[in-house]
């Protein structure tokens, strides 16, 4: 049986920088809280947890004093780093430089659409800890936006600055920009920001390729990663024969009847690790 791991799949850069830092730290200290899971995929948590690294709510986090704390790849809102400062927390922040600039810009848009009784919009996951943190770049006045049926909460008569969560599918995010720009009142200003990190994007060419050349897909991310949520459903348009997985665990040998070729891939926040510990289950039950 064939079988080959698409090397475009796996972390991204951000989180690659993320754990690379907790991993630092933690050969200094052998205590190292993380505000929310450092990575949506709960084998790698796992992982990390058994060096060292405790994976906290917000609700811990404002009850902490004198410690470490590592603020992972999404980032966090203003009042994170002011509670810190008052409570001699050690910030290791692992912000992504692309969500960092992101959260530059929408807090320089909300200065600028305030003094104008304007409106900052964001496309994205309600209660994602991205959308949170850029949500707190607007003292969590954003109009957060899910799809287009949210588009009513928009005052089209007023102005508006459109931002995306890194994450979210281009098309999406275009379409939305396109019925807002249609039904903004004449002679309103109206911002478009394409902020969709080209390197998630990016993924979904490729993966489309990938998965159209193997009679069985096996889509390895956890349960909890909204990317992997969205690059399953290409794969499975495109590949209907595929399989969600989180762990060596749920795959069902019966999958595998009248298969010669397996695709393995997963999302931005799957290790490569984990694909490889399914490439070798293939290997030992079916060579």
């Amino acid at each position: 049986m064939k079988v080959e791991i698409d090397r475009n799949s796996g972390f991204c850069f951000g989180v690659i920088n993320a754990i690379k830092a907790a991993e630092t730290e933690l050969k200094k200290t052998d205590k190292l809280y993380c505000l929310g899971d450092i990575v949506h995929n709960g084998k790698e948590v796992a992982r990390l947890e058994k060096l060292g690294l405790n994976s906290i709510s917000k609700e811990k986090y404002f009850t902490l004093k004198n410690c470490k704390v590592l603020i992972r790849a999404h980032g966090e809102p203003p009042e994170t780093y002011e509670y810190a400062k008052k409570n001699n927390i050690e910030l290791i922040d692992a912000t992504c430089p692309v969500v960092l600039t992101l959260q530059e810009k929408v807090k320089h848009s909300y200065d600028k659409r305030h003094k104008e009784d304007g409106q900052v919009v964001i496309f994205g996951k309600k209660g994602h800890a991205e959308i949170v943190g850029l949500n707190g770049q607007t003292k969590h006045n954003a109009i957060i936006v899910e799809n287009t049926n949210d588009i009513q909460k928009i005052d089209m008569t007023r102005p508006v600055s459109l931002y995306a969560q890194t994450t979210k599918p281009i098309d999406q995010f275009k379409e939305i920009a396109g019925i807002i720009t249609e039904k903004i009142k004449p002679n309103v200003d109206v911002e478009i920001k394409d902020t969709i990190c080209r390197q998630v994007s990016n993924r979904v060419p490729n993966l489309k390729r990938f998965v159209a050349r193997f009679d069985l897909i096996l889509f390895v991310a956890g349960k909890k990663s909204s990317n992997g949520q969205y690059l399953f459903s290409v794969s499975k348009k495109e590949n209907p024969n595929s399989h969600f997985i989180s762990k060596i665990e749920e795959i069902n040998k019966s999958w595998f009847t009248g298969v010669s070729t397996v695709g393995i891939c997963g999302a931005t926040s799957t290790p490569n690790w984990l694909m490889e510990q399914v490439e070798k289950w293939i290997s030992d039950n079916f060579d």
